[in-house]
């Protein structure tokens, strides 16, 4: 996922009349008109001061249990299935296109993805070429080539590379290595020692073994073959790093010669890896996160019996194409899912294809998802509210009493040098090269996987292309990148509940203004504050500000500590530091940004609340949701972003505003120590 995203693997408008409020004559005409508070949504047997998440969300949470298929239901995961489902009426009505088109190519992937019969009688037949080049390893190179044929076909083996814009200098596009290969969500599930992840890591040992028995090995050896990957996969978990280490962009930059590589880590076999896996020539430097990683990895290469890693090669070509497999795989990826999230249906075949089809040719698919919803009406009121945000970060960092003058003026410029991306891309990517055959799914699949490595290993060594998106328009998310200092919002999370051009001001503004104003409040966290405004891994502040500014983000991360899901399990702080920091710079931003944009008019009072607290319930009521605690649990482990409970509380409870709006004087609102960055 993209740096600072507004939700995980979790991803923007004012009405017109918004512009005329602006200018100081006020929404009251419109206003009177605008969509107001939906009263079903609230649980008023709960207090605003007490748990305004409970008061403002409960009554919808109520009325919209977890699905079955889901481990986690809210507003986000109710627009992403609107947005599925206009996506598959393209998908279905793209099968009759014209042959040769790109809608049809986008008809026939998506087709292939929903025969079920046809996978069903190709049972693991799909992966016996490639389970036989494995089995035909004889030695490390032979080991290292194979490594990096199915890395290029979207394989989670040994470690990860891609494209990278070199944090030291933006301009530069260089290739960049980084620890992967473990089949568990993170490192963590190898090495804590608690009853919960001890009995995870039994289920998954069974979950290996059962895939092993699927590919048609004996019980007695699949069971063997089980004990094998767990037991290298927790090597390599031993020598990786936290989630919490590699938040801080410094401890990941070690450039080196690609040549390095080989003294780092010997017992791969650099030489020919690079032209196997797609990379072009390597004339600078490369980047290698974590080098203590590799040589670890080499050192397991050595000691490991070859045959133990062709076991572990086996075991993740299975695990990444099981979908594209017989029910049989199907059905057993879906029981340890349940384990990891506490879903208790699989979801149906053919969110599992749309979702599959915008994985491969997210952006064909994406154009004419922005055709049928989003428009340039739309795209300019977003920029309206953005504006107006930007304009009371511009005040806030003229007046904030704990910067001093240096740094406010390189913050003052690196906020001028934001990149707004709304709705769409400037370019669409060509897929004219990626041959999809109808009814061959798991070839297509593959092939995708390629195609798209491909595309990202290529930009290695050009010029930085800054029209990219990290993310498809029709996407419910958001995000903003330090390295290229842009922000971005897809058509796919401009609609309700997060703007609605028909809506209140406050709602709006409380919705997707905290969502722009969380995604520009990156820019200055725990992580994007270490970036200048072109993008380059650089101090701009000074040693006093920075120490001002680290112990105001040390409130936030104490104070998220303190936070508990499912009983025993505390948040990390540090992990949520930034996403958290985000969100209360965010609706802060926010809040003044409504203030801005109503300028000397009074806000009306709808449906009997005024616009401050219409402002705060708007912001609340993007955050309904709950969760199973199996998933509240995965989390807590690998999400940088705090549960939806403590995003609304928790950052509430740090504003006067929202105490102001609903006269509170004490209570769990209001914070004990209240932390303020931005």
């Amino acid at each position: 996922m993209k740096a600072g995203t507004i939700l995980l693997a979790g991803c923007l408008a004012a009405a017109p009349w918004f512009a005329a409020a602006a200018q100081a004559k006020g929404p009251e005409p419109e206003a009177a008109k605008a969509r107001g508070i939906d009263t079903a949504n609230l649980d008023t047997t709960v207090k605003p001061c007490e748990d305004f998440f409970q008061y403002a969300t409960g009554g919808w949470v109520a009325a919209h249990p977890i699905p079955p298929e889901y481990p986690r239901w809210g507003s986000f995961d109710a627009l992403a299935l609107r947005n599925q489902e206009v996506l598959r009426g393209i998908l279905e009505a793209s099968a009759k296109a014209p042959e040769g088109s790109e809608a049809r190519k986008l008809g026939d992937f998506y087709a292939a993805a929903m025969d079920e019969k046809k996978a069903d009688e190709l049972g693991a037949a799909p992966l016996k070429a490639e389970l036989q080049a494995i089995a035909g390893i004889k030695d490390l190179p032979g080991l290292s080539r194979e490594a990096a044929v199915l890395q290029h076909h979207g394989v989670n083996v040994l470690f990860g590379v891609g494209s990278l814009q070199d944090a030291k200098d933006a301009t530069l596009v260089i290739a960049g290595f980084h620890q992967a290969g473990l089949g568990l969500p993170d490192r963590d599930y190898y090495l804590k020692d608690d009853a919960k992840t001890k009995a995870i890591r039994e289920a998954y040992a069974a979950h290996v073994a059962k895939v092993f028995e699927l590919l048609g090995d004996p019980a007695e050896k699949a069971a063997a073959e089980s004990k094998t990957v767990l037991a290298l996969e927790t090597e390599l978990a031993k020598a990786s790093m936290s989630r919490v280490e590699r938040r801080d962009p410094k401890a990941t930059y070690h450039p080196m010669a690609y040549a390095d590589l080989a003294s780092l880590a010997p017992d791969f076999d650099w030489g020919p890896y690079a032209k196997a896996v797609g990379l072009p020539e390597l004339k600078g430097h490369v980047n290698v996160a974590q080098p203590d990683f590799f040589k670890a990895l080499s050192a397991q290469l050595k000691a490991a019996p070859l045959e133990d890693w062709k076991v572990y090669l086996k075991w993740h070509l299975a695990n990444r194409y099981a979908g594209a497999l017989s029910s049989d795989f199907v059905k057993e990826n879906f029981a340890f899912a349940q384990i990891l999230t506490g879903a208790k249906a699989d979801q149906p075949r053919w969110k599992k294809a749309v979702a599959a089809t915008n994985g491969a040719l997210g952006m064909a698919l994406g154009k004419v998802y922005v055709e049928q919803t989003f428009g340039p009406e739309s795209k300019a009121q977003v920029l309206d509210i953005l504006h107006h945000i930007k304009a009371a970060l511009r005040e806030d960092l003229e007046t904030l009493p704990w910067m001093g003058d240096a740094t406010r003026k390189a913050a003052l410029v690196k906020l001028d040098a934001i990149v707004e991306k709304i709705g769409y891309p400037e370019k669409w990517r060509d897929y004219s090269k990626l041959e999809v055959i109808p009814g061959d799914y798991f070839g297509n699949l593959w092939r995708a996987a390629a195609f798209e490595d491909a595309r990202d290993l290529a930009k290695v060594g050009q010029p930085l292309d800054r029209t990219e998106w990290g993310m498809t328009p029709p996407t419910v998310n958001a995000y903003y990148e330090p390295a290229l200092n842009e922000i971005v919002f897809p058509a796919g999370i401009l609609q309700p509940p997060f703007f609605d051009p028909k809506a209140d001001m406050a709602l709006n503004y409380g919705g997707i203004g905290a969502v722009i104003g969380h995604e520009i409040t990156h820019g200055f966290d725990d992580k994007g504050s270490q970036y200048d405004a072109q993008g380059n891994l650089k101090n701009w502040w000074t040693e006093a500000d920075l120490k001002a500014f680290e112990e105001r983000g040390k409130c936030i991360a104490d104070q998220a500590s303190a936070y508990a899901v499912d009983g025993d399990l505390h948040l990390q702080g540090k992990l949520v530091e930034g996403e958290a920091i985000a969100d209360l710079g965010g609706l802060t931003l926010a809040f003044r940004a409504y203030h801005l944009a109503l300028g000397d008019a009074q806000a009306p009072v709808i449906d009997g609340f005024t616009g401050d607290q219409r402002f705060f319930l708007g912001f609340a009521s993007v955050w309904a949701s709950s969760l199973r605690p199996e998933y509240a649990r995965l989390l807590a482990t690998v999400d940088p972003h705090p549960p939806a409970r403590y995003r609304v509380n928790g950052t509430l409870s740090d504003m006067p505003a929202f105490a102001k709006a609903f006269g509170c004087e004490a209570g769990p609102m209001i914070a004990a120590k209240g932390c303020q960055v931005w």
